[in-house]
């Protein structure tokens, strides 16, 4: 174990390219993660510095994408998302969180947090843990994480985006975000102005709503296309919303969680 751990950490300072699609893409968890850095508390701020060091948030947040690199640590991969049949109510959605034990964004981030609770865990440990919170977080706020299994979560839907072979799920992950043509602290910059409002509200949302409000919008999404749609401009103006929100949503969100580990 303690070898497995020793070379995870090694890895990430590796410039590796992951084999399947990222969630958010690169930049969408960089985007996350700068954010979340405006409102975490001193205390937590403090605490992630002595297990991160020099590293940012934005930046340790694509480490589970690169190690997908690897295939021995293909067990992770189940941990990016959660599967969920279309035409569920919020009770529904809820009630299979909390009964479903396949390991999924929602069980394993609980996991996590009760991992860097534990005063015996290592802080080796406690470092993976924290780089897997900080990109869950984030992918849980990508409404094709919480998408059908029959078609892998919208990778099965091919379209075309801008004249270029794609699918549902990169359309979310990469293409619309991709196409601002914005640095992440350019995106960052840009989209952190939450109202004390905002902020109280997102806040309060437990991590099974924050998954609802996903689906909700996955949902909606699955009704928009028909495979091998050509989206461009159009589809761009409609959603780009949406991802904005999103990104913004995850950031204040996985403040407020990582606060709370550290109070």
């Amino acid at each position: 174990m303690k070898k497995r751990i020793a070379l995870l950490l090694l890895m990430s300072t590796l410039l590796l390219v992951p084999k399947d699609t990222n969630a958010w893409g690169l930049l969408g968890h960089r985007i996350i993660g700068q954010i979340a850095d405006k409102y975490l508390s001193k205390k937590a701020k403090k605490e992630i510095r002595k297990l991160l060091g020099n590293e940012s948030i934005a930046m340790a947040s694509n480490w589970p994408d690169f190690i997908k690199s690897d295939p021995s640590f293909n067990y992770l991969n189940s941990w990016h998302y959660v599967n969920l049949p279309s035409g569920l109510s919020k009770e529904d959605v809820i009630k299979y969180l909390e009964t479903d034990t396949i390991p999924n964004i929602y069980n394993r981030i609980k996991m996590l947090a009760v991992d860097m609770k534990n005063p015996n865990t290592s802080q080796q440990q406690k470092i993976m843990d924290l780089r897997l919170i900080i990109h869950f977080m984030g992918d849980l706020h990508q409404p094709m994480h919480t998408a059908r299994k029959e078609d892998l979560g919208g990778n099965q839907i091919k379209l075309m985006w801008f004249n270029e072979n794609s699918n549902l799920h990169k359309v979310w992950d990469e293409n619309l975000i991709d196409y601002q043509q914005l640095s992440y602290t350019e995106y960052s910059n840009t989209l952190a102005f939450a109202t004390p409002e905002q902020i109280k509200e997102w806040q309060g949302t437990s991590v099974q709503e924050s998954i609802y409000e996903s689906y909700q919008i996955c949902e909606k999404l699955y009704t928009e296309i028909r495979p091998n749609d050509k989206l461009s401009y159009k589809y761009n103006f409609d959603h780009i919303g949406i991802v904005e929100s999103q990104l913004l949503k995850g950031g204040v969100r996985l403040a407020k969680f990582l606060n709370d580990i550290f109070e």
